[in-house]
């Protein structure tokens, strides 16, 4: 059965709210418990609770301290090199989703013109609106397939001429 995916906004019932943090709190713990231990990680927490005067540490004051120490001890530059602030998140999110874009619609414009080439071959003429961008990139896509045959028809010659050899060589006494 799958969970149904919550909104994540602020939960306005006190008791519901409590509960939901106690919830999520343990399951961080758990998570945070279970990579440790997998993965040969040293890791912390430290949670400060609604109405606490002290924070909650796991799995020790201790052993978070020297886990903060042993980070602290790290030159800033390295600290940095792996933390994302919201905005540089956000900025990488929205680079990777432009370039997801763009190959989209370079694709796009690749199965245009390959339907515009094979309407042309099957009328013997440019049907439709074509502008003159469409010409010139469809005289790019004629040009690259014709290479593509060319390659073909030459890998088949030179495949040819290998069989022919063999066999000739088979046939010798």
């Amino acid at each position: 059965m799958a969970r149904k995916k919550s909104k994540l906004e602020y939960i306005a019932n006190n008791s519901k709210r409590r509960a939901t943090f106690r919830a999520r709190k343990t399951s961080l713990i758990k998570k945070i418990d279970e990579i440790s231990t997998l993965c040969g990680v040293q890791s912390c927490a430290i949670i400060y609770p609604p109405n606490e005067p002290q924070p909650e540490v796991w799995p020790s004051p201790q052993k978070a301290k020297q886990v903060i120490s042993k980070f602290k001890e790290i030159p800033k530059l390295e600290q940095n090199k792996r933390m994302l602030t919201q905005e540089s998140l956000l900025r990488k999110r929205i680079q990777k989703a432009e370039d997801q874009l763009k190959k989209q619609k370079d694709e796009n414009r690749q199965k245009e013109m390959s339907h515009l080439m094979f309407q042309c071959l099957s009328s013997g003429e440019v049907t439709g609106n074509a502008s003159l961008i469409d010409l010139c990139d469809l005289s790019r896509l004629i040009d690259q397939t014709l290479k593509e045959i060319d390659l073909k028809i030459e890998r088949i010659h030179d495949q040819e001429k290998m069989a022919n050899q063999v066999e000739a060589t088979q046939t010798q006494p």
